[in-house]
């Protein structure tokens, strides 16, 4: 936990490969010292095909997943971060968003927790 899951157009990896938007995801969310940096996982899922406004035009979001707990400004703290980062990544591209979700700490399991 937590988890970053990034949508983004196939194009955009000609300008930054999948290793170094995840390095970038993952240092700006350990900066912001909200969780252990062992237990930050990024990943990045390529689109090829889609559609945004109605048309193919290149987009990045990072969908966000953490434990709740986090004040709602420490999470939108996070999201403007992470969006600084894409934007500092991709300057000219207009589609970058993130949004965070909360797992609920009473039905979150895991394996470590048997």
């Amino acid at each position: 936990m937590p988890h970053f899951i990034v949508d983004c157009s196939q194009e955009l990896l000609r300008i930054h490969d999948q290793a170094s938007i995840i390095a970038r995801v993952h240092r700006v969310a350990n900066s912001t010292g909200l969780f252990e940096e062992s237990d930050i996982k990024v990943r990045i899922n390529p689109f090829e095909t889609y559609a945004v406004g109605g048309g193919r035009e290149d987009f990045i979001h990072t969908f966000a997943w953490i434990m709740q707990g986090r004040s709602v400004e420490q999470r939108a703290a996070l999201s403007r971060a992470i969006v600084g980062e894409l934007a500092e990544m991709f300057p000219s591209l207009p589609r970058i968003a993130v949004n965070i979700a909360e797992f609920e700490r009473a039905t979150y399991f895991n394996r470590a927790m048997m």
